[in-house]
């Protein structure tokens, strides 16, 4: 894992992911959706550069897998929900990345939703599934291209809050006033909201990366209603009476005073 270093380079961290699962899954799909198996993404205002890696889920490929996953920071676990049997292969799959990578954070991925209506494993089961696994599920789609960013910036979260990498910046950063701005913003307003905000793509984007760093997009992915019920106490007692102010009106034509009329 690289980190801060020489200001020349375009990003602050580097790190390394390998996509896993059986053949035919649709890791290919969704490498497709990136250029050069490389992408940088805004996490808390911090560039992230992730090398993603594919390894094939045919059997001769096993040495190619242990070689790669001695250096990965994170694993993404594929399966196609609409074969089931991709989803049963999982748990071959976590052995061998337990074998030869032990404690490596992962995710579980259920690739292809635009092929809802072929499906064969249940969101339901899936979520379950993850929930023993300790680990957060993203159900994705590279055909719309949906989640597949989400996705990564979650692994990316976990893996440098579980190094500490994060104390590197914020405990001497000094926040600029658009990051106040972004942090106030994301504490009101979910994830999935933030697109709809009337703001530049730009700000967005920027504004997403804060949103992620909090965790949220973890807790909607998993089909979880944002709750606001702590703060509603706070923002009933925040609001105040405001009188109403309503526009002077003409005075009406009978009206015997002349210093009253409008010219």
């Amino acid at each position: 894992m690289s980190s801060l270093g020489s200001p020349v380079r375009a990003y602050d961290f580097l790190l390394k992911f390998l996509l896993v699962g059986d053949s035919d899954v649709g890791k290919g799909e969704i490498l497709a959706r990136i250029d050069h198996k490389t992408t940088t993404i805004l996490l808390d205002g911090r560039r992230v550069k992730l090398q993603l890696w594919d390894t094939s889920g045919q059997g001769r490929f096993c040495t190619i897998f242990r070689s790669y996953s001695r250096g990965a920071q994170g694993v993404i676990l594929v399966y196609d929900i609409a074969n089931r049997w991709s989803f049963d292969g999982i748990n071959r799959w976590i052995k061998e990345i337990d074998e030869h990578a032990p404690g490596v954070p992962k995710i579980l991925v259920g690739n292809r939703l635009h092929l809802a209506f072929k499906r064969q494993v249940p969101t339901e089961q899936a979520q379950a599934y993850a929930e023993r696994l300790g680990v957060t599920f993203f159900e994705v789609s590279p055909l719309c291209n949906f989640n597949i960013t989400e996705s990564f910036t979650e692994l990316a979260r976990i893996v440098l809050l579980r190094h500490g990498m994060d104390r590197l910046w914020r405990p001497s950063k000094v926040l600029s006033l658009q990051d106040l701005c972004c942090r106030a913003v994301v504490s009101c307003t979910p994830v999935h909201l933030v697109d709809k905000l009337p703001l530049p793509a730009a700000l967005r984007s920027h504004l997403k990366s804060f949103s992620m760093a909090d965790g949220l997009n973890a807790r909607m992915m998993h089909g979880r209603s944002y709750s606001l019920t702590a703060n509603s106490s706070h923002t009933r007692n925040s609001f105040r009476k405001v009188r109403t102010i309503r526009p002077p009106q003409s005075p009406p034509r009978n009206c015997a005073r002349n210093n009253c009329k409008i010219s």
